[in-house]
């Protein structure tokens, strides 16, 4: 899942970027591209957006054409006021025209939805000025949105569910896949070939993206401790794998808590040397005494290295008894699921904690800098970095 502590710190900032998110992410100096972005805390490869589609001068055109009808109606009081009579009298919703924003998700989709539910309004505007008459879509731009909405209309829901960071997401990404590959965007006898050929694009990109080795045992590893899917989703020639792989994570998480018990809490000089001084005096009383072998030690058995092995076994038992357990509803939150069994499943739930807490995308991080960003602004650029971080967790979490 993750890279070498020598990896990560070779990782390069985005070239000409001035942003400090740049801080926390990085590309391998082998990715010319700058393509695939990578955590510098866990090395993993963070799913971001990426402007990529049909490279059709169709698309372009009719994607044209929208934006302008939408900047004509924005610039207009008069025209707008037409739309509302053009609702009206068509039986349409009031609803006003979306701008697209290059940085906001869906917002061209949501657009081309808004002008084609609109549509009968908005020419009817259009025509009654010679201004604008140019800007009516003709039946050919109406196809060409009408393939851009079948296609891309399904996956803005998915997007803004995998990009909130109030309930377990990254679990969500191979059901997602596996969802769009035989379902959503699967080719349909009824399909145009525009919208055929968007879908392969789509699809191309998508399953590319989550190609990468490590992301893709991430990715298991997040859906294996994941109740609603457990190993549902994992290849068949990698379940083993996994499976293995959780054992020994578990493990090594069991011993980093078991050397964090056993480590002394500091203390200061004078009260070491009070507890120098303590453990001296019981050690000389111990030694005075004379010790008595109790009857247990007759049946103590040596050590012989098995308590590791005994360790194993109880993961692995355990681990088969979490797989077997019966599946649960697809609404039911996993982290309520866990709660409640926790204690029937304590190895295991070690392991859900470490991985159900990773987002799914890299939208949560672009909030936290956004309100950094409507933070600190020239008019408070003093502001301690101390009082930055109270003032962003304050706005992000009120």
């Amino acid at each position: 899942m993750a890279e070498s502590v020598s990896e990560t710190e070779e990782l390069m900032k985005k070239t000409g970027a001035t942003s400090v998110i740049w801080t926390w992410f990085g590309f391998k100096p082998s990715d010319e591209q700058q393509q695939n972005i990578l955590c510098r805390m866990c090395g993993a490869n963070v799913p971001a957006k990426r402007e990529k589609s049909v490279k059709d001068p169709r698309i372009d055109c009719a994607v044209g054409v929208c934006k302008k009808i939408v900047s004509a109606f924005s610039y207009s009081w008069k025209r707008r006021k037409e739309l509302k009579k053009g609702q009206a009298e068509h039986h349409l919703p009031f609803h006003r025209l979306i701008t697209e924003t290059p940085t906001r998700w869906g917002s061209c989709q949501m657009m081309i939805q808004r002008v084609l539910e609109q549509e009968k309004a908005l020419s009817q505007v259009l025509k009654a000025d010679r201004k604008t008459k140019h800007l009516v879509p003709t039946w050919q731009d109406t196809d060409v949105l009408e393939s851009i909405s079948r296609t891309l209309g399904p996956l803005l829901e998915f997007t803004d569910a995998l990009s909130g960071e109030d309930y377990v997401s990254v679990s969500y990404i191979k059901p997602v896949l596996h969802l769009f590959n035989n379902t959503v965007l699967a080719a349909a006898d009824d399909d145009t070939e525009l919208t055929k050929d968007m879908k392969r694009v789509l699809l191309e990109y998508l399953n590319e993206k989550y190609s990468d080795p490590k992301t893709v045992d991430l990715l298991d590893m997040a859906s294996l401790v994941d109740p609603r899917f457990k190993d549902a989703y994992i290849a068949d020639d990698h379940q083993e794998f996994i499976k293995t792989r959780a054992v020994a994570e578990i493990l090594s998480l069991l011993e980093v808590q078991a050397a964090t018990v056993r480590e002394p809490l500091p203390h200061t000089s004078t009260e070491a040397a009070a507890v120098g001084a303590d453990c001296a005096e019981a050690a000389v009383e111990r030694q005075s005494k004379k010790v008595k072998r109790s009857l247990g030690s007759f049946f103590k058995k040596a050590s012989d290295g098995t308590a590791a092995l005994a360790d194993r076994e109880a993961i692995e038992v355990e681990l088969k008894s979490y797989l077997q357990t019966m599946q649960v509803d697809g609404e039911t939150d996993p982290l309520d699921w866990w709660r409640l069994h926790q204690a029937n499943f304590p190895r295991v739930a070690r392991l859900a904690q470490k991985y159900l807490c990773i987002p799914a995308t890299s939208a949560p991080s672009e909030r936290a800098f956004s309100f950094g960003g409507n933070i600190v602004t020239c008019h408070r650029s003093l502001l301690k970095p101390e009082t930055v971080d109270k003032l962003v967790f304050l706005a992000n979490n009120l």
